[in-house]
């Protein structure tokens, strides 16, 4: 009998010590971090930022933001590939980083098997800019100039890789031109190099688009932009222009492989709800930036066909991709 109490107050003493993990249907019941891979004050982390808001409202616990630049948005995305899938890490991060940047750099995550993919919430509006004060009045005028000075024009973008840079050398292909790449870690430096003069123009990636409103920019053109915005209808599409364009970019939100399924239908219908809140839906208005739902099975779908397209792009533009 006292070796049976012993046994009894030793596994007491191991459940306090060492308490079972709490399940899935528990979740979440402490605050969820979500990497974002932009610096602050960039489109990806404003609307990151209004994303956590309305879903910590929902789910019940804070979700904060953190800021894991670097890579265009690669390190943020190698963070989260490490991180252990309990619902409690996740990241906002831009699509390229998922089907077209690993093509390019040296990064340690494979995009088909080390994430579970949540939802998509809105797409990025990119626009070629010059400043107000530019000789450039339309995209005609900078790529007239740019075939008598071949390489002389020089751009920003917010990093290597990124769908911005990918639509201006898809279309200086196109044009027969050719374009001095200056890549940054985000659209709010791209920017700011255009303004202190630094490149002749940009290929913005969402930030752009409150410079245009202010008048300090001058948009060209839309990029990767299936038709006009209504909030700049005089500003035509690639497409509009006769030129091919890449397709839309998503914003993503994303965990590590192999989340619980109950954590994930909580995750997901937290944040779907989020999305389709008024608050959240009146930021993306603010930005100009299209609202764009998709779940996990939309994006694995579509996914497959987006590597084809950039691995085949890659090659046509003349981008050296990894072995």
């Amino acid at each position: 009998m006292r070796k049976q109490k012993v046994i009894l107050l030793s596994l007491i003493m191991v459940a306090l010590f060492f308490p079972l993990p709490a399940s899935g249907q528990d979740f979440p019941t402490k605050p969820i971090t979500v990497y974002c891979g932009f610096e602050a004050g960039a489109t990806t982390d404003l609307t990151a930022r209004a994303l956590a808001e309305e879903g910590q409202k929902i789910l019940g616990v804070p979700v904060v933001v953190e800021n894991k630049t670097g890579g265009g948005a690669t390190v943020a995305t190698t963070l989260i590939a490490g991180k252990k899938p309990d619902g409690y890490t996740l990241a906002v991060v831009a699509s390229s980083v998922l089907d077209v940047r690993h093509m390019i750099l040296d990064v340690p995550y494979d995009p088909f098997k080390d994430f579970t993919y949540i939802l998509s919430y809105g797409n990025y509006i990119g626009g070629i800019c010059v400043k107000k004060e530019s000789p450039f009045q339309t995209l005609n005028d900078l790529l007239e100039h740019a075939r008598k000075n071949p390489g002389a024009l020089s751009y920003s973008s917010s990093g290597i890789g990124a769908n911005q840079q990918l639509a201006v050398e898809y279309l200086a292909k196109q044009a027969g031109v050719k374009f001095k790449h200056v890549p940054f870690k985000g659209g709010a430096p791209a920017c700011t190099a255009l303004i202190g003069g630094h490149v002749d123009f940009t290929a913005g990636a969402g930030i752009h688009l409150t410079y245009v409103k202010q008048g300090i920019f001058r948009m060209l053109a839309l990029t990767i932009a299936e038709k006009k915005d209504p909030d700049f209808p005089d500003v035509p599409t690639l497409k509009d222009l006769g030129y091919k364009d890449l397709p839309t970019q998503d914003f993503i939100l994303i965990g590590p492989k192999g989340l619980p399924d109950p954590v994930f239908k909580k995750l997901e219908a937290g944040f779907r709800q989020a999305a389709y809140s008024p608050e959240f839906q009146k930021v993306l208005k603010n930005f100009s930036l299209p609202f764009s739902f998709k779940d996990r099975r939309q994006f694995e779908a579509e996914f497959p066909k987006l590597y084809e397209f950039y691995a085949d792009l890659l090659k046509e533009i003349g981008i050296k991709t990894r072995k």
